[in-house]
């Protein structure tokens, strides 16, 4: 029953948010074009609900040639890709405002696990231990609110799981709330060498692993 109507949710909420943040889309739009040459979008193929792929919609932060489907902290010199306007668009979460047309349409939810790039095969795996693969992915989840482009794969796919495990209202409004929290204060978001550096410290040798989750383009 919840997931109805967190589906009904979502389509009242994006429509709200196609409308009304329409003059900040223009806005967006023209410093993008003015900003760089190529495509105001960026699109990309992820994972969501039950691994199904679908075109994740963002406004574009990094050159037009950036080498596709590769996270940015495994590019060679990733700080020489991202543009002026793109920094901006990262550090405030910007860059992912088109994906409310995303959740219009039904391929992601407000809240959810962030859909997975399609060949993150390693995180598919994991949040498929955890279930974490069966509810509708979002825009802003619980891993993003605890910890985000940080967090190493099992952390986060363990964090997805409890979501999906856990997933109602509650949860919900947790996330919410979590992520503005987080927009404001820019928690958990490096970019470049900064990503580098972050990962470095952050290694936990129990995990042996480290992640390859990137804020992507």
């Amino acid at each position: 029953m919840y997931l109805f109507f967190k589906r009904l949710i979502d389509i009242i909420l994006s429509l709200a948010g196609l409308v009304f943040l329409s003059p900040i889309f223009l806005i967006l739009i023209i410093g993008i074009k003015v900003d760089s040459k190529g495509p105001v979008f960026f699109k990309q193929k992820r994972v969501g609900l039950n691994k199904a792929h679908f075109t994740i919609l963002k406004f574009r932060t990094m050159r037009i040639d950036t080498p596709k489907d590769t996270p940015t902290h495994l590019l060679k010199d990733p700080e020489r890709y991202i543009t002026k306007m793109g920094k901006f668009l990262r550090k405030t979460s910007l860059d992912e405002l088109p994906q409310i047309w995303n959740i219009f349409v039904g391929q992601m939810s407000i809240i959810g696990p962030r859909p997975a790039l399609w060949n993150q095969y390693d995180l598919i795996a994991e949040r498929d231990k955890y279930g974490a693969n069966n509810v509708p992915s979002g825009l802003t989840g619980w891993a993003q609110i605890n910890g985000r482009d940080e967090l190493p794969i099992e952390v986060k796919a363990k964090l997805d799981g409890e979501y999906a495990h856990k997933i109602s209202m509650y949860m919900d409004l947790r996330c919410f709330l979590g992520t503005v929290i987080s927009v404001v204060k820019s928690d958990g978001v490096v970019e470049g060498d900064s990503l580098m550096k972050s990962k470095k410290k952050s290694y936990d040798p129990k995990l042996k692993k480290r992640t390859n989750i990137s804020k992507g383009r």
